[in-house]
């Protein structure tokens, strides 16, 4: 089937729906809340049951309610996007040909993550699937699933990033990297990374800068230094050791940095 006419449903940066022959349509102008609830629990699950959807997506009514409210969602989601959902016994699933992003991401970290064979190319991720899942949504299936999906992708674009600067890839490494540091700037594996690749290339006084601004965002924002295994990677540069020096004994660093 050919991918660019397939139905594709979004998560990432909020809620869309791709219908061929009809372009991307504002979700809110075709489909009712409840229904787009419905097809973005489907997209997060394997062939839920219509019991466990419909606790799922109404928690605080009776069963009756909930499945009353289900059946409206799917003969509203009919109604507007045929074939999208389909029904085998007392299960639901997205109709096989249906692509989402969340799935793409998934599994691209599969592929990131997995241990390498010195043939499969490293792909960097698409910038499409950098955004959060479902950003103004507060289910808690949305909150935690969020949660997986972010450190599942931190886990692997760091992954990317470590595998091309194995093979001397180093400006792609690059983006990698930053791509990690850009979607958690506290996170510091991530700006070991960037430090390491810039080491590795030979820039110096990259890694150096990478290194102290990540040691002042730190300190601004939580008040503590990098830790041991991330000033390991910098000790060794003069201008990084005074510092470290003025750090534990302020007037013996001072005199140091006067004398110069």
């Amino acid at each position: 089937m050919d991918r660019s006419s397939a139905v594709r449903v979004t998560l990432l940066d909020g809620f869309g729906l791709d219908l061929p022959g009809h372009g991307r349509r504002p979700p809110a102008d075709e489909l009712p809340r409840a229904a787009q609830r419905l097809v973005a629990h489907l997209c997060l699950s394997r062939r839920p049951t219509r019991t466990a959807t419909a606790g799922h997506l109404w928690p605080d009514v009776p069963e009756v309610h909930a499945q009353g409210s289900l059946r409206s969602a799917l003969w509203r989601l009919n109604k507007a996007a045929p074939g999208l959902i389909e029904v085998s016994g007392s299960a639901l699933h997205l109709a096989s040909e249906v692509r989402v992003d969340v799935r793409d991401l998934s599994d691209w970290a599969q592929r990131a993550t997995a241990p390498p064979t010195g043939s499969e190319e490293v792909a960097m991720l698409d910038t499409a699937l950098l955004g959060d899942l479902l950003p103004d949504w507060y289910d808690d299936w949305v909150l935690l699933e969020r949660e997986r999906l972010r450190e599942l992708r931190m886990h692997a674009l760091e992954a990317v990033a470590a595998r091309l600067a194995s093979l001397g890839r180093h400006w792609e490494a690059l983006q990698a990297a930053r791509a990690a540091v850009r979607a958690e700037p506290l996170r510091e594996s991530a700006h070991r990374l960037l430090v390491s690749v810039h080491l590795a290339e030979g820039n110096v006084s990259e890694a150096v800068r990478a290194y102290e601004l990540f040691r002042t965002m730190l300190e601004d924002e939580l008040g503590v230094p990098p830790t041991e295994q991330m000033t390991r990677l910098v000790r060794h540069v003069p201008r990084v050791r005074r510092a470290m020096t003025a750090q534990r004994d302020p007037v013996r660093g001072g005199a140091d940095v006067g004398g110069r």
